[in-house]
C-alpha cells in the first residue's frame, strides 16, 4: 500500500543532447513531480561493448534525484539490444514467418534465445548489483512492453510440440481427432513430422500456438522478475509496462500477451494508457485500461506511461491534462507518468513530444502539469489507494480472440471492436465495471457478467456460467459465444451449444445482414432511431426466451435477433446481431436499471467514479468530457476537494473540468 500518490515522467539523460540534469530538476520539483522513471531503453549505454559496463549516467541520476527528493523507478535495459550482440550474435534476432528481423528498431530479438537470456540476465544482475540499495530507487519495471513478437524460431516450434505432448499425453491420435487435422491431408503421423506454424492453414493449431506463445511472455516476464526479486530491497516493488491493441491509442486487450497470467508475478500491475485528444476525447480508454489493470492484482495500479503533447493530433485543449490526471486516479491508480519530460532530438521518436518540446522552455503543457502536480501534492492523502468495488465483469478470452482472428466474423471488426461496443456503453452510463478472464474470474463477487464473443470456451466453464446463472446471477451474452470447445472444434449441438439451457432459444443459421434493420419487441427499442446491423446475424429459435429484437427481412421476420431468459434464479440477455450503437445502450440501460445498477442518473459527457479513500470516506469524482459546461442535479453531498466549497443541490462542471466530493 502507497503513502502517496506518485506523479512523474519517464526521464531519459542519456537522449539530451546538452546536460541539463539540474535545470530539469529544478523544473521537476517545481510542478511537484516525485517520481521518474529511468534506465529501461538504453542497454547499449551502461554495456557499450560485450563484459564492458559502464553505469555512471545512471548513477548520475540517481544521486541527484535522491538530492532533490525525487522517487526512481529502474527499469530492466532488455527490450533493445546493443549493436555488438546483434553482430556477434544474428542468430538472437526475431525470425519470422521463416525471416530474421534486421537490426535497428526495438522488440525484434527472440526473447526465448538462449543466447540473448544469457546476455540478457548479465546485464540485469549487473545494474540490479549497482542500483538496488540505492535510497532513491522505490521499485522496478522489468523490460518493457513485452510481446512475443511473432517469433516462430526453431527453438519455438520445438517448445511448442512439448507443449502439445504434455496437453495430449503424448497421445497423438486424440490431437488429430481433436484438432480435425485430417483435413487437406494435414494429419500428424509422427511427433517427429510435426509441422512449422508458420505456413499452418488449421485454425485450431493456430489458437493453440499463439496461446504458447503468450505463455512464453508470461514465462519471460516471470524469469525478469526473479532476478530481479535476487536483488530487490522488501519495501521495494517490481512492475511492468503493459501495453494494449494499439490503433494509434491503446484500444482494447493485447492481442499477443494474456494480461491476467503475465500479471502475476508483479507486486502491481502497470500500464501505459495513450488515447484521442481534444474534441475526440472521451476517457473510455482511460477508464477501459484502468479497469483491466485494477482488476488483473484486485489493487490499485501504476500507469507507467500517458502522453503530455505526444503527436500533433494529441495535443490536448487546456484543462484536458488535469482531467486526465484525476481519470486515471478515478479509475484505482497509484501512480502516473507522462510519457516523456523532454522531446526527443533524433531517431524514430523526435515528434512524439513530451512535458517539455525540443526548446526545454515552460509551455502551456508543463504549466498545466504544475498545477496538477501542486493540487496532488495538497490532496494525496484523500486520493491514494481509491478502493472500487465493481458489480459488472467483463470476461475477456485472449484464445477467443486469436481464434477470431483465424475465422473472423467481420472484413472490418475484430473481437475488441465488439468489446469494446459493449464496454463504451456500459462506461457511458457510468456503471462500474472490472475486467478478467474465465480462469481469473470470482464469478461470485458480480452482479452482472458481460460475455462478448466467448467463441473459444471449455465445457466446465459453460458449466460454471450455467451455475451462476442458475444461482441468481446475469449475463449479457453475444453471438458467437460457446460456439467451439477450448481447442477450437466446432459442438455437434445446435448453437449456442451449452448456452442454449440458459439462453433459452437455439439456432442452425447465421447470415450477413446486407442492409437488414433490427425491428424491437419493447417499447424503448421501438423507440430507436439507428435500427442498422452489421457483420453478423443468428437466426434465433426461442425455446423459452422472450424475443426483444427481431429482423425487418421478410424472409427473416420470423426468427429472433436479441432475447431475453430467465432461467434458474437469474437471465440472460443473448445478442444474437452486431446491433447499433444506440441499441447497445438502450439494451443495457433497460437490464442495468432492472437490476439495480444504475447508480447515478447521469450519463456521458459527465463521467462519474466513485470509491472509498484510506480514510474511510467516499470519493465521487465528476468528469465533464466535453466543450460545454454541464449541471449535474442532486451530486454526492459533500466537499468539493479540489474548490474547498461544499456540495449540496447542483454541481457545475466548466468545460473539460473536474470535482472531487469527499463524503462520509
Amino acid at each position: 500500500m502507497m503513502k502517496d500518490i506518485l506523479y512523474g515522467t519517464a526521464y531519459y539523460y542519456e537522449y539530451l543532447p546538452v546536460d541539463r540534469l539540474d535545470k530539469d530538476i529544478e523544473m521537476m520539483k517545481a510542478a511537484n513531480i516525485n517520481v521518474v522513471r529511468i534506465g529501461e531503453s538504453t542497454w547499449s549505454t551502461y554495456e557499450p561493448q560485450d563484459g564492458v559496463f559502464d553505469f555512471s549516467p545512471l548513477d548520475k541520476v540517481l544521486d541527484a534525484m535522491h538530492t532533490a527528493g525525487i522517487h526512481v523507478i529502474v527499469g530492466t535495459p532488455t527490450y533493445a539490444i546493443p549493436t555488438w550482440l546483434a553482430k556477434t550474435y544474428p542468430e538472437v534476432m526475431v525470425q519470422v514467418d521463416g525471416q530474421r528481423k534486421p537490426y535497428g528498431a526495438r522488440q525484434i530479438f527472440d526473447i526465448t534465445n538462449p543466447t540473448f537470456l544469457r546476455y540478457a540476465e548479465r546485464i540485469i544482475r549487473k545494474m540490479m548489483q549497482h542500483v538496488a540499495h540505492h535510497p532513491t530507487v522505490i521499485g522496478f519495471q522489468v523490460d518493457n512492453e513485452t510481446k512475443h513478437y511473432g517469433t516462430s524460431s526453431d527453438n519455438v516450434q520445438k517448445g511448442f510440440v512439448q507443449f502439445l505432448k504434455r496437453e495430449f499425453k503424448g497421445d497423438l491420435k486424440q490431437l488429430n481427432q481433436e484438432f480435425g487435422l485430417d483435413y487437406w491431408s494435414n494429419r500428424i503421423n509422427a511427433w517427429e513430422d510435426f509441422p512449422s506454424m508458420d505456413g499452418t492453414i488449421n485454425g485450431s493449431l493456430q489458437t493453440a500456438f499463439e496461446t504458447y506463445r503468450q505463455k512464453l511472455v508470461t514465462d519471460y516476464l516471470s524469469w525478469q522478475v526473479s532476478l530481479v526479486d535476487d536483488y530487490r530491497l522488501a519495501d521495494q516493488f517490481v512492475t511492468h509496462n503493459f501495453d494494449f491493441e494499439w490503433r494509434g491509442y491503446s484500444y482494447g486487450i493485447q492481442p499477443e500477451v494474456n494480461h491476467f497470467d503475465a500479471s502475476a508475478a508483479l507486486t502491481y500491475a502497470g500500464g501505459d494508457i495513450y488515447h484521442p485528444s481534444r474534441k475526440h476525447l472521451t476517457g473510455t480508454e482511460l477508464s477501459f485500461a484502468g479497469d483491466e489493470l485494477r482488476t488483473l492484482k484486485h489493487d490499485n495500479y501504476l500507469v507507467m506511461e500517458t502522453q503530455a503533447q505526444a503527436f500533433k493530433q494529441q495535443v490536448p485543449y487546456p484543462g484536458q491534462l488535469r482531467q486526465l490526471a484525476y481519470s486515471h486516479l478515478a479509475s484505482g491508480a497509484n501512480m502516473m507518468e507522462y510519457w516523456h519530460w523532454h522531446s526527443i532530438h533524433n531517431s524514430a521518436e523526435t515528434y512524439w513530444k513530451g512535458i517539455l518540446s525540443h526548446d526545454f522552455q515552460p509551455n502551456p503543457i508543463y504549466d498545466e502539469v504544475k498545477q496538477t502536480g501542486t493540487e496532488l501534492k495538497r490532496l494525496s492523502s484523500h486520493l491514494v489507494n481509491l478502493k472500487i468495488k465493481a458489480n459488472v465483469a467483463f470476461l475477456a478470452s485472449n484464445r477467443s480472440f486469436t481464434a477470431l482472428n483465424a475465422f473472423p466474423f467481420s472484413d472490418n471488426h475484430n473481437y475488441n471492436d465488439l468489446f469494446r461496443s459493449l464496454y463504451d456503453q456500459f462506461y457511458r452510463l457510468n456503471i462500474r465495471t472490472d475486467i478478467t478472464d474465465e480462469t481469473h474470474i470470482r464469478l461470485q463477487d458480480y452482479q452482472l457478467i458481460v460475455v462478448p464473443a466467448l467463441y473459444s470456451v471449455s465445457d466446465a466453464f459453460l458449466d460454471k456460467l450455467d451455475d451462476y446463472v442458475k444461482r441468481g446471477g446475469h449475463v449479457i451474452y453475444t453471438f458467437k459465444s460457446g460456439f467451439t470447445n477450448e481447442h477450437v472444434k466446432v459442438r455437434m449441438d445446435q448453437q449456442p451449444g451449452r448456452l442454449t439451457r440458459s439462453t433459452g432459444v437455439h439456432y442452425n443459421l447465421f447470415v450477413d445482414p446486407d442492409g437488414t434493420q433490427l425491428v424491437g419487441q419493447s417499447r424503448s427499442l421501438r423507440q430507436i432511431a439507428d435500427t442498422s446491423l452489421q457483420d453478423w446475424m443468428e437466426l434465433l429459435i426461442p425455446d423459452t426466451a422472450e424475443i426483444l429484437a427481431t429482423y425487418d427481412d421478410p424472409n427473416w421476420s420470423n426468427y429472433a435477433a436479441i432475447t431475453k431468459n430467465h432461467y434458474g434464479q437469474g437471465s440472460v440477455i443473448y445478442l444474437g446481431c452486431y446491433p447499433s450503437a444506440a441499441v447497445i445502450s438502450q439494451l443495457v440501460a433497460d437490464y442495468t436499471q432492472e437490476l439495480g445498477l444504475r447508480r447515478f442518473t447521469a450519463a456521458f459527457p459527465v463521467i462519474i467514479k466513485q470509491g472509498t479513500n484510506d480514510l474511510g470516506k467516499t470519493v465521487t469524482y465528476y468528469f465533464n468530457y466535453s466543450s460545454e459546461t454541464q449541471l449535474v442535479s442532486n451530486p454526492v453531498r459533500g466537499t468539493d476537494l479540489l474548490s474547498n466549497q461544499e456540495v449540496v443541490n447542483k454541481l457545475v462542471l466548466n468545460p473539460w473540468g473536474v470535482a472531487i466530493v469527499e463524503s462520509v
